[in-house]
C-alpha cells in the first residue's frame, strides 16, 4: 500500500500496541470508540502533574501562571483546529455529549418553545437524540427525524420536506459512528439557515478523519471529543457563534463562571468562562494540544488517505466470508466497517476475535433507532486508525474465517 507515512515509526509512538491479549499481540480495531494515545500525549499529562500542577486563572504564583498559560494555549490550538473566529468561541466540555447537552439545556431552554421543531436524523448517536427528547418533553417542542436509504445515506429530499417555519434547530451527526457515512453537512446547514433554523453538528467521529472549518461550514455549533483524536478522555469542546453564546444563559453555577457574587445577585463572567464552572480537567486540556500537534505533524490528509485505503482493503476482504453483509455502504465514508454474519450473534463474533487478540466493537453502538431501521439488533464494527496495518486486517480476516468455521 502506497503512503507517505512511516507506519512502523507511527506504531512505535503508541506504547499500548505492544500489549499482549490472550497471548497474541493486540490488534486494535475499536478506534471509533476511542483512539489510542501517542507517547507525547501521555508525557504531557504526566508532565503537568509532575512539574506545574496548580489550579488555573486564580493564582499569581509561578505554577498557577504556567498551568494557566498551558491551558489557554490549548484553547488557541483548538481554535485553529476548527478555524473558529476567536478563542472565546471555544468552550471546554467533558466531551461531545456534554457539549450537545449544554446547547439543549441553554439555547434550547431559552429560545425554543411549545410547537417549535427540532430535526435530527435516523443515524444519530443516543447523545444527539436523548437531550432533544428531554427538551421536547419539557417544553412541548416537536422532534422530527430525517430518514435514510439502504446504503445508510440521508434522504435529502425528505429533509427538505421536514423544514418548516417552525424549525428552530437542526442537530445532525457529521459522520456516523456506526456506518461511517459522511453527511452532506454544508447542504444541511445552508437549507436550515434558509428556513431560519440554527444548526449543531456532532463532530465526534468527523474530527479525527476530516478537516473541520466551522467558518466554511457556517454551522452555529460544533461539538467534539478529544479522545477520538488521539487525545485524552473526559475532554471535549463546543464551538458556538459568539452572538449565540452571548445570548445563552450559563449551564452550571460555581467558581470561574462569575464576575461578582452577592446574596442578592450574581453577575456572570464573559465568554468562554461563563460556561466553564469549577476546576476544569486541566491536565487533559493541556495534553489536547499535543494530540493535535501530532495529527498536524503527520498531516490529516495523509492520515485520511491511508485510513481510507485500509477501509477499502478490509471491505473487499470481508466479502470472502460467507453470509457476511456490510451495514452502511455510503458513497462517502470514513474508516468504519460494520457488518453482520447470518446465523452468528455479533457478541459471539467479538468474543472469539478477542480470544485472538483482536479488539472490535459489537452491539448497537448507541444507535438503537438506526439498528431498528435495518431490522437488526447490532453489528460487529471494525474501525481503523493511522497506526493500523494491512497485516492486522489479514489477521482479522483469518479470525473471521475461524469464527465462521466454529459458529457458522
Amino acid at each position: 500500500m502506497s503512503t507517505s507515512l512511516n507506519i512502523a515509526a507511527i506504531r512505535h509512538d503508541f506504547p499500548i500496541l505492544n500489549e499482549m491479549v490472550n497471548g497474541k499481540q493486540l490488534v486494535y480495531f475499536d478506534n471509533a470508540a476511542t483512539t489510542q494515545k501517542p507517547r507525547l500525549v501521555l508525557d504531557a499529562i504526566s508532565g503537568y502533574y509532575e512539574h506545574y500542577n496548580a489550579n488555573i486563572h486564580r493564582g499569581i504564583h509561578h505554577l498557577a501562571e504556567k498551568a494557566t498559560s498551558a491551558f489557554e494555549l490549548s484553547r488557541k490550538r483548538l481554535q485553529a483546529f476548527l478555524n473558529a473566529p476567536s478563542p472565546e468561541e471555544v468552550i471546554f466540555t467533558y466531551g461531545t455529549t456534554d457539549g450537545i447537552n449544554l446547547v439543549a439545556q441553554t439555547y434550547g431552554r431559552r429560545f425554543l418553545k411549545e410547537g417549535d421543531e427540532v430535526i435530527i436524523s435516523t443515524m444519530e448517536h443516543h447523545s444527539n437524540i436523548v437531550p432533544w427528547q428531554m427538551l421536547c418533553e419539557e417544553n412541548g417542542c416537536i422532534l422530527k427525524v430525517i430518514p435514510i436509504n439502504e446504503e445508510g445515506e440521508l434522504l435529502m429530499d425528505e429533509y427538505e420536506k421536514l423544514l418548516t417555519e417552525r424549525t428552530k434547530l437542526v442537530s445532525v451527526v457529521h459522520v456516523s459512528n456506526t456506518l461511517g457515512t459522511i453527511n452532506p453537512v454544508k447542504e444541511i446547514i445552508s437549507k436550515a439557515h434558509a428556513a431560519g433554523a440554527k444548526v449543531l453538528l456532532d463532530g465526534a467521529q468527523a474530527s479525527s478523519h476530516l478537516g473541520i472549518d466551522v467558518q466554511d461550514l457556517d454551522c452555529d455549533f460544533y461539538a467534539l471529543s478529544l479522545h477520538k483524536i488521539y487525545g485524552p478522555t473526559g475532554m471535549g469542546i463546543l464551538f458556538g457563534k459568539r452572538e449565540l453564546l452571548d445570548a445563552m444563559p450559563p449551564y452550571r453555577g460555581g467558581g470561574e463562571m462569575i464576575k461578582e457574587v452577592t446574596f442578592e445577585k450574581t453577575t456572570y463572567n464573559e465568554l468562554p468562562y461563563k460556561f466553564e464552572a469549577g476546576t476544569p480537567n486541566i491536565a487533559d486540556v493541556v495534553a489536547a494540544k499535543y494530540a493535535l500537534d501530532y495529527v498536524d505533524q503527520l498531516g490529516k490528509p495523509a492520515i485520511a488517505a491511508y485510513e481510507n485505503e485500509l477501509r477499502k482493503y478490509a471491505t473487499e476482504a470481508v466479502q470472502e466470508i460467507g453470509g457476511l453483509r456490510i451495514v452502511g455502504q455510503a458513497k462517502e465514508k470514513v474508516s468504519v466497517l460494520s457488518f453482520v454474519i447470518d446465523g452468528i450473534h455479533h457478541q459471539d463474533i467479538g468474543v472469539l476475535l478477542d480470544q485472538q487478540g483482536i479488539a472490535v466493537r459489537t452491539g448497537h453502538h448507541c444507535t438503537q433507532p438506526l439498528m431498528n431501521r435495518f431490522n437488526i439488533t447490532g453489528t460487529t464494527r471494525a474501525s481503523f486508525a493511522v497506526y493500523n496495518t494491512i497485516d492486522e486486517i489479514d489477521l482479522f480476516i483469518q479470525g473471521l474465517h475461524k469464527v465462521k468455521r466454529m459458529l457458522g
